[in-house]
């Protein structure tokens, strides 16, 4: 799954420990989410899409 983590993250000058850490996720796991190894749990994509004060389908996008 494609998403726009990683811009989003930088717009707000995160490093991936800014976000794992507002997440409670390790740097691993947010790094593996933005280069689509690892597609998030829908909890998990609920928690970001929270955080950014988006909507899922405005971070997560279909292949």
């Amino acid at each position: 799954m494609k998403n726009r983590l990683k811009v989003l993250r930088a717009e707000r000058d995160w490093t991936q420990g800014d976000l794992a850490d507002a997440l409670a996720i390790s740097r691993q796991s947010v790094n593996a989410i933005e280069t689509g190894k690892y597609d998030p749990s829908l909890p998990l994509a609920f928690r970001i899409a929270d955080l950014f004060d988006l909507p899922i389908e405005a971070i997560f996008l279909r292949d």
